[in-house]
């Protein structure tokens, strides 16, 4: 901490967890709108019964090290800021709508890029720019006012809640839920025939628990200087963008490693996999969705405080309340925007 700025290490701590992510989405295949897409329309689970694994993994290490004193939840914004119910509903239905107009969510965006689908680059510029033009531009006022932000009262988790209702240590519960979740994944046997999966799953759910640890520790060495924060990819786009264009935006930071290191771990992927390969938009209507698509999630991602995967798998491995609310309502625009473009394809 005498020698390197706390902003280089939050960086490095996105950069190394955002990387195993990265990889994760190219060699697990680990995807919100595949995983949605596949399980309803391909009658394919596998991808879906995935997410059971990865948030199980994440909320079993998130409260075990929450337990040993490792991660403050309380010091998460899925915490310490007041869940409004609204925005994550109306948030994550926009977003989960423009999801499926772009073909795409940020995290999955990057990850493509990575793979070296330059549509996606327009999808990530799109969030970046409309995300800050609702968290700090032309739309902010209008943000304040239907969704303000206020210090919440306590700990705002369901684990806390039901510990609190029947008596129970919050950490029994929390990995009572965790196993839950993972029986529910790993019953799939589509899934057990690729340990594959499982594997990478397990793996973005560790990476999702050691950002909150590495910053919960950062934040305690930095005397409170660096906030705790996890993995989401709508305001960190944009706050990416701009320190890459002018190094300001707050300067090097978690969001910068973050986003820096889903790339990475997209590009080793994907090389890997020997599926590395420059592709480019060749429908200006195809190119029209995709922009309007990615308008969308910029503005509910910043209204839902998170996006698929800052609320859908960092909040809840938390447990906040404002996860299953947010994720339900991203999975519920999703399925909207898939049924619309399915629709707008067939004949009158």
């Amino acid at each position: 901490m005498d020698s390197i700025p706390a902003g280089a290490w939050a960086a490095l701590i996105g950069l190394v967890t955002g990387c195993i992510l990265g990889l994760a989405a190219r060699l697990g295949d680990f995807c919100t709108l595949g995983a949605v897409e596949s399980a309803i329309y391909g009658e394919d689970q596998r991808r879906l019964r995935m997410w059971g694994v990865v948030l199980g993994t994440g909320i079993a290490a998130t409260f075990l090290l929450a337990a040993t004193g490792r991660i403050d939840l309380s010091l998460t914004p899925y915490h310490s800021i007041a869940w409004n119910p609204l925005a994550s509903i109306l948030g994550g239905g926009l977003f989960g709508y423009g999801m499926a107009l772009a073909g795409n969510c940020g995290f999955g965006a990057l990850a493509r890029f990575g793979g070296g689908d330059l549509r996606s680059l327009v999808v990530v510029v799109v969030i970046s720019i409309m995300g800050f033009v609702t968290l700090s531009g032309p739309l902010a006022p209008l943000r304040d006012w239907a969704f303000p932000q206020e210090p919440s009262e306590g700990m705002q988790g369901v684990a806390h809640l039901l510990g609190g209702l029947f008596g129970l240590p919050v950490l029994a519960v929390a990995l009572a839920i965790a196993a839950g979740f993972i029986a529910w994944g790993v019953a799939h046997a589509p899934l057990r025939a690729e340990p594959r999966r499982i594997g990478w799953g397990m793996a973005a759910g560790l990476a999702i628990a050691g950002a909150l640890w590495g910053m919960s520790h950062l934040n305690e060495l930095s005397f409170g200087a660096v906030d705790v924060e996890g993995h989401t990819f709508t305001a960190p786009l944009g706050r990416t963008l701009m320190w890459l264009m002018t190094a300001s935006a707050g300067g090097l930071s978690f969001s910068v490693g973050s986003v820096l290191g889903v790339l990475l771990g997209a590009w080793i992927g994907s090389w890997h996999k020997g599926s590395f390969r420059w592709e480019a938009c060749e429908d200006p209507r195809e190119l029209g969705r995709q922009v309007g698509g990615a308008a969308l999630m910029g503005i509910g991602g910043v209204v839902a405080m998170g996006c698929s995967i800052g609320q859908g798998v960092t909040g809840f491995s938390t447990l906040a309340y404002s996860a299953p609310v947010t994720l339900m309502a991203i999975y519920a625009g999703a399925f909207l925007g898939l049924k619309r473009l399915i629709a707008g394809f067939q004949p009158d």
